[in-house]
């Protein structure tokens, strides 16, 4: 039986979704879930849209939800909410405040009899793992990771959220002198500020106070308050000239040592997106599915990449995954 999704939020990584639900045998799109009027809404691959306020009606038609919004004010309150009613999956990706939004997944989640798999996505999600295993093979090294250099949408997307901004995108770019360092297995003491920086262009209404816009970026917590952050102030065409694209990337480097620290190893997990969007939603089909096996179990309750099995993200066999990736 193909595994019904829904997606809620139907921006750039909602149809990244879509298309990776598309080329996946083993499920079928429900529909697209928006605040917009639905009939003002495209749909690409043909699906039907629906206002989000359908949802509550289709709790037997969806098996898991994807979650689209972003992290600064649309998931902590969507996926809570939702986890009440459907298996969840979100990308939520302020690691602050990941503890706290876990346990709101997972009261909810566990009182429905549901999972919420939260934080997916490449980073959070990928490079979590690559953590994870690093420090568990070499225990006692040093992770570093690197974003970039790309857009982050979830940083563009706090920028558009302040008042007089019409869009915004912002590139994190690594420092290349604290890359090298790192690879060098050097182990050096490295700040936040020191490790990246922030590129943000931001488009404007007019007669916007730029000033307190540059303010308000500069010093948002969470977001851009520990980095040098540049804001650049252009026109509509000049973004979609020359930003369109949403390229993204980044490393996990982790040294460690073994023999009493004579031998030094350093691991190196990386990436290369060419559609930041695209590979994060094909991440949130890959543990929907994993949520929908779990949930199938008999289980329920908020998840991390870190209680996912390996083998529930794939459509293969087990046969298959022993004969030809083990």
């Amino acid at each position: 039986m193909s595994i019904r999704v829904g997606i809620l939020g139907y921006g750039n990584l909602g149809k990244g979704v879509e298309k990776a639900v598309g080329v996946a045998e083993d499920m079928d799109l429900v529909g697209v879930f928006t605040r917009r009027d639905p009939a003002n809404v495209s749909i690409d691959s043909g699906a039907k849209a629906y206002h989000v306020d359908a949802l509550e009606g289709m709790k037997d038609d969806i098996d898991v939800l994807v979650i689209c919004g972003g992290s600064a004010t649309d998931l902590p309150e969507m996926t809570p909410k939702y986890a009440a009613m459907f298996n969840v999956i979100d990308s939520f990706d302020t690691h602050a405040n990941i503890p706290v939004h876990f346990t709101n997944v997972d009261n909810a989640a566990k009182a429905a009899g549901k999972i919420g798999i939260i934080s997916c996505g490449w980073d959070p999600g990928m490079f979590s793992l690559n953590r994870l295993y690093a420090t568990s093979v070499l225990p006692g090294g040093e992770a570093y990771t690197f974003w970039g250099k790309g857009v982050s949408q979830g940083h563009s997307d706090a920028i558009r959220r302040i008042e007089g901004v019409v869009d915004a995108r912002q590139y994190t770019v690594p420092v290349p002198e604290a890359l090298d360092a790192v690879r060098s297995g050097s182990n050096p003491e490295l700040t936040t500020r020191q490790k990246h920086t922030r590129v943000c262009y931001v488009v404007v209404e007019d007669g916007a106070d730029k000033a307190k816009i540059e303010q308000e970026i500069v010093t948002m917590p969470n977001y851009f308050a520990d980095y040098d952050t540049t804001v650049n102030f252009i026109s509509a065409e000049e973004m979609k000239r020359d930003h369109s694209g949403l390229p993204h990337g980044g490393s996990v480097i982790y040294t460690g040592t073994t023999a009493d620290g004579q031998n030094t190893h350093v691991i190196e997990y990386s990436l290369k997106l060419d559609s930041n969007p695209e590979f994060t939603g094909s991440v949130l089909v890959a543990y929907a599915r994993a949520a929908y096996r779990m949930n199938q179990a008999g289980d329920a309750g908020a998840k991390t990449v870190f209680d996912v099995a390996p083998a529930l993200l794939s459509p293969l066999s087990g046969e298959e995954m022993r004969a030809h990736l083990l």
